[in-house]
Order: C-alpha cells, then sequence, then structure tokens
C-alpha cells in the first residue's frame, strides 16, 4: 500500500472517530478511569509489597547477606567464613563498601544462651555487632525505647525480654552461652538499652552485644564471624547488589556465599511474588470487561455508517480498507484514551507516594511473613504495571473495534443501501 494511501485511512479514521463527540467522549473517558484506576490500583500494591520486603528485611536481615556456604540452614556456632581459621574481616567489610549499589554493611556474630536476673531467667538469640555499622543495616538503634546501643560489657535486650526478666537500663544480667571450645561462657553484662521492634519474635528472645564481648564470651577469634548484612537503596536491587558483592568478595577466602533476601527470605518472596503477579490480573481484568462496553458503542458507530461503507464498497473499496478504517479508530479511540488516562493518573500516584495516607486510626499494625505492615497507602514507582495497563488499554480499542469491522463486511452492500 502507497504511503499517501495509508495516510488517507488514517485521516478518515479520525474523521469519523469525532463524528459524534459525545459518544466518543464518554467511551475515552471511561477507557481513561480505568486506566487510571488500574495504575492506582497496581502503584498501592506495589507500595504495600514495598512496605512488606522493606520491614521483613531492613529491621534485622538486611537484602543481601553473606556467610559460609554450610551456615544455614543449622547456624551452628562452628560454621563461620573463611571456616576455623577466620579471614580479614577488614578486608572483607572493604570489598563490600566499595560495592556499587551498598548503602550499608554489619559484620555480626551469633550465639544462643541464657540471659538471667537472679530468679528469672529466658532463652536468647545473642548477636555480637558493630554499632555503628548496625546502624546502617538493621533498625535496632531505631527501636531503642530506652538507653543505647551496648558498648563493651553491656548488652541491649527486648522489651518483651526486660519485661519477663524484670530489668530495666543500668541493671545487670547474667548470661550463660556454649563456647565454640566446647567450654560455656559465663559473664556479667550492664543492659545499656531496650528495643522494641514490635515484632514478638524480636523483642522476646533478641539480645544485642558489641561483637568483641560475644567473641569473649563464647570464645571465638576476632577474625571469626558468622555473617555480614548488607542493605540496599531499594529492595528490588537486591539480586543485582548480591551478584557485584558476590564477585567482589571471591578472593578473600573459599566457601563464601552471597544470597539476596529473595533465598534466606523464600516464604516473604513467595508472597511478594504471587502478589505482583496479581498486578497483570488487575489489569486483564479491568480491560476485559471494558471490551465489551467499548465493542457496543464501536458496533453502534459502524451500525450508522453501514450506508457509507456500503458505497465505499460498491465504488471498489476493498473489504479489507473498510476493515482497516474501523481498526484504526478503535487504534486511535486507545490512544486519546491513554493520554487522559495519564494525565489523571500521574498525579493521582505522585501524590500518594509523596503523601501517603495514614489509616492507623482505623486499623492496627499486622504482621505477615514475619514483616509489619503498618495501615499506611503509599504508591511505589514502577514501570511494569503502568506499561502493561497501557498496552491493555490500546489492546482493549483495537480488539473492540474487529467484531464491528467483521459485522460491516458481513452485510452485503446492496441489502445495507436498502435498508436491509
Amino acid at each position: 500500500m502507497p504511503k499517501h494511501d495509508g495516510d488517507i485511512w488514517r485521516r478518515i479514521a479520525w474523521r469519523n472517530l469525532w463524528r459524534n463527540r459525545r459518544r466518543t467522549v464518554i467511551t475515552a473517558s471511561a477507557l481513561s478511569f480505568a486506566f487510571a484506576a488500574a495504575v492506582l490500583m497496581i502503584a498501592l500494591m506495589d507500595g504495600m509489597l514495598e512496605e512488606m520486603v522493606s520491614n521483613g528485611t531492613r529491621v534485622v536481615t538486611g537484602q543481601v547477606q553473606i556467610h559460609a556456604q554450610n551456615y544455614d540452614p543449622e547456624r551452628s556456632i562452628h560454621d563461620t567464613m573463611g571456616g576455623r581459621g577466620g579471614l580479614d574481616v577488614a578486608a572483607l567489610m572493604d570489598a563490600v563498601d566499595a560495592v556499587g549499589g551498598v548503602t550499608g554493611a554489619a559484620p555480626r556474630v551469633y550465639g544462643g544462651g541464657l540471659v538471667s536476673t537472679g530468679d528469672e531467667s529466658a532463652g536468647a538469640v545473642l548477636m555480637g555487632m558493630d554499632p555503628a555499622r548496625e546502624e546502617g543495616v538493621s533498625r535496632f538503634g531505631a527501636a531503642l525505647v530506652e538507653g543505647r546501643m551496648p558498648g563493651p560489657g553491656e548488652i541491649a535486650i527486648g522489651a518483651d525480654m526486660a519485661e519477663s526478666l524484670g530489668v530495666g537500663t543500668g541493671g545487670e544480667v547474667v548470661l550463660v552461652a556454649p563456647a565454640a571450645d566446647g567450654s560455656t561462657g559465663n559473664e556479667l553484662f550492664a543492659v545499656s538499652g531496650i528495643f522494641s521492634l514490635g515484632m514478638g519474635g524480636f523483642d522476646e528472645t533478641f539480645a544485642l552485644l558489641d561483637m568483641g564481648s560475644l567473641q569473649d564470651l563464647v570464645a571465638m577469634d576476632r577474625d571469626r564471624i558468622h555473617e555480614v548484612a548488607i542493605a540496599v537503596e531499594r529492595t528490588g536491587d537486591a539480586e543485582a547488589v548480591a551478584d557485584r558483592v558476590e564477585e567482589a568478595v571471591a578472593g578473600l577466602s573459599e566457601g563464601l556465599l552471597t544470597e539476596p533476601w529473595s533465598v534466606f527470605q523464600a516464604r516473604l518472596y513467595f508472597v511478594t511474588s504471587l502478589a505482583a503477579a496479581m498486578n497483570t490480573m488487575i489489569a486483564v481484568m479491568i480491560f476485559g470487561m471494558a471490551v465489551f462496553g467499548v465493542a457496543n458503542t464501536m458496533l453502534l458507530a459502524t451500525f450508522e455508517r453501514r450506508r457509507e461503507f456500503a458505497v465505499a464498497r460498491a465504488l471498489g473499496t476493498s473489504g479489507g480498507a473498510i476493515m482497516r478504517i474501523v481498526v484504526i479508530e478503535g487504534l486511535f479511540l486507545g490512544l486519546v484514551s491513554l493520554a487522559a488516562g495519564a494525565a489523571l493518573a500521574v498525579p493521582v500516584v505522585v501524590y500518594f507516594h509523596e503523601f501517603p495516607l495514614d489509616l492507623s486510626r482505623f486499623v492496627g499494625t499486622y504482621s505477615m511473613m514475619g514483616s509489619a505492615v503498618r495501615p499506611v497507602l503509599t504508591a511505589e514507582y514502577s514501570w511494569d504495571g503502568p506499561l502493561v495497563s497501557a498496552l491493555a488499554l490500546v489492546a482493549t480499542g483495537i480488539v473492540s473495534a474487529l467484531y464491528p469491522a467483521w459485522r460491516t463486511l458481513r452485510v452485503p452492500p446492496a441489502d445495507a443501501l436498502a435498508g436491509r
């Protein structure tokens, strides 16, 4: 088909689209609102998922972790990075800090033991950490309700544990823990702070110590650590950052395993992946229903022009050209609706991103898959959801025009001219 013929069909289709302006505006408005609703719903769903993943990984674990290959799932005190000989921790941290996309990294040592005060005692997960580095990875520091992070010879405990032990800041507790050399560590520690993460599993059982203090308690050398927790700017970047970190630390020691949160938080990843897949289903369902309404409008528009199409066919215009005009009309309707829908959706999404709607007065914070989810409606920017919705909108306009175009070709020109 010559280029100028294509221009003719497009001009005719555009003119036909605006013959009945009211009908076109109403139909385009319906599609525009459908697009804006789909984009907003997807953005809010992405915001909720980002909230889940952020709280599930930024509270304690970080978005990327390095540890010995055989550390999980047993998490034995003996399975440190670099084996029994350890590794150069300072060099490891320098290598991680230099990786693009890393916003924080914290080395850790873990142990298990008993925290006691007089007649009261509680089992605890002991985490040795560097307070300065931990601040950039976890929320323990921000969650302190009393006191401060622990220094040498000090301990910070969860609010629920402090209540059960009947101890506060400035008090003392005794730690008893099995050591790496087979002995039993037993030391007195001063309570420097009490934290409340709002998640019972941590507030009841976690205790924080200066990393050197815990290493001394469990008879572990300074160059032996269990884990490096790493924070990234966006949780969606974790896989790419993990690959770069793995490459950066590969030459420092054998047997190092670098994993993104989607691996060590497998259940949370499954839930968020399932919810993310529903974004596509939302767009398909919304525009699937819109197809019928738009098809009805297009069918009415073509029915009103059946005599015009009959004359064109009688003068030699091919059925394919007639069908092309109707389909192009549907395409133009989709594009016009997309432009109007984008103009409506963008400011709404930006508003909810910048000014999240707090529903805490109606709904309290709840926990899902070990992640605290706040009742805050916030929109998260993404390309996938709006792109799927845009393609669905344009496809709706085109698909809705196919049946009316086919019906037009089914009526013989003579019958259309005779009003049959």
